[in-house]
């Protein structure tokens, strides 16, 4: 990507946000947007003017206004006078936070809100986003103009909620690196600019979340792609840069003491990353962070993940009591029970349960990684 691309990138879903703000419809100003950019591409050349953002906003806003009084002459001047924006300085700062909590609007499917978070804020084209999500473009392109128009007919009375866009941009961390687009890098950026705008904790735990979790990203994949588990990872390839700083937004964030759900897991994956090895982890501190995390948010998921630090604490046994108050659809129940069963002795019913979770793998890599601990138990099994 050249600085100009980059530039372009940057500042595009600024513009958007600024032309949102003063009255546009969403897909009107973006085809506003577009056509700036685009005379961007063609009169800047190498080198911007002084004030790029600026004239952007500029030149988006005029065409825009063209296109408003082409469409409708009779009311030519009732509508520019309408749509005429405020004398003083654009920064952007404030409307590019409405463009996020714009898209993740209440009235959108989180699929929509996801898509149209990575279009409008990430500055990403459609045809990125389609192969990031694996689906062909002109799927892509329907459920991006299926959400504009939802916000089209919304318009500004109910934006989302700050939940719901920590939930919209962690869903786009977790799609992590497929297609051309690394997902998880853009909903870093992403929370980053959320954070520095917000005094919220909860925005700078879930920032502090991801960036633990980005920290450990080079050691989960062995050479040939295979899936490499938390206790099996060299920890000497984690980012240490990356682990310290999520610690100090993570510190940051608790002394505000407005403990949230994002908080508490950032805090749990803070003490892994601390520790040398799996023996060595706090599980005390981690199962105290999860009976925290179970209180601020219920959930199975959560009570499962639960029950694997409870082995930890108080021995297999335990966990695999917990883990029979979780119901078994829960996604990883039985590799969790066979994690439990592998370290209580039970050889066969690891193996058995090993077998069956990986038919039910929620990816090929999980899958193969599931299928290889059955294996190698089958095979201690098979010793005399």
């Amino acid at each position: 990507m050249t600085d100009l691309e980059a530039l372009c990138k940057d500042l595009g879903p600024r513009v958007l946000g600024v032309l949102v703000r003063r009255g546009a419809d969403f897909a009107s100003a973006e085809d506003a947007v577009q056509e700036a950019l685009l005379e961007a591409h063609l009169s800047w050349d190498a080198q911007p003017p002084d004030a790029p953002f600026a004239w952007l906003v500029t030149t988006a806003w005029r065409k825009h206004l063209d296109a408003v009084r082409s469409g409708a002459a009779r009311r030519r001047r009732e509508v520019a006078d309408h749509l005429e924006p405020a004398p003083g300085p654009v920064t952007g700062a404030d409307e590019t936070l409405l463009l996020l909590f714009l898209a993740c609007h209440p009235a959108l499917s989180t699929s929509s809100a996801v898509a149209l978070t990575l279009r409008a804020v990430g500055g990403l084209t459609t045809r990125q986003i389609a192969r990031a999500h694996l689906v062909p473009e002109a799927t892509m392109a329907q459920r991006i103009s299926r959400a504009k128009r939802t916000i089209a007919r919304e318009g500004l009375v109910e934006p989302g909620s700050l939940d719901s866009v920590l939930r919209v941009l962690y869903l786009i961390y977790n799609e992590g690196h497929t297609g051309e687009v690394d997902l998880a890098e853009e909903a870093i950026r992403l929370t980053r600019q959320l954070a520095a705008a917000s005094s919220e904790p909860e925005v700078s735990g879930l920032l502090a979340l991801m960036l633990l979790h980005h920290a450990r990203r080079s050691a989960r994949w062995g050479p040939s792609g295979e899936l490499v588990p938390l206790d099996e990872q060299d920890r000497s390839r984690w980012d240490t840069a990356l682990v310290a700083e999520g610690v100090q937004i993570l510190q940051d964030a608790l002394a505000r003491d407005r403990l949230g759900e994002f908080q508490a897991q950032a805090a749990i994956a803070a003490l892994h990353a601390d520790a040398r090895s799996t023996a060595e982890t706090d599980w005390t501190q981690v199962l105290e962070w999860y009976d925290e995390l179970l209180r601020l948010h219920p959930s199975p998921v959560v009570a499962l993940n639960r029950a694997v630090a409870l082995g930890e604490v108080d021995g297999p046994l335990a966990g695999l009591r917990a883990v029979a108050e979780v119901p078994e659809s829960v996604p990883r129940h039985a590799a969790v029970r066979a994690h439990l069963h592998e370290r209580a002795g039970d050889l066969g019913e690891a193996q058995r349960l090993y077998a069956v979770a990986s038919r039910a793998a929620a990816s090929a890599a999980e899958r193969d990684h599931l299928t290889r601990l059955a294996a190698r138990l089958h095979a201690r099994l098979r010793q005399p």
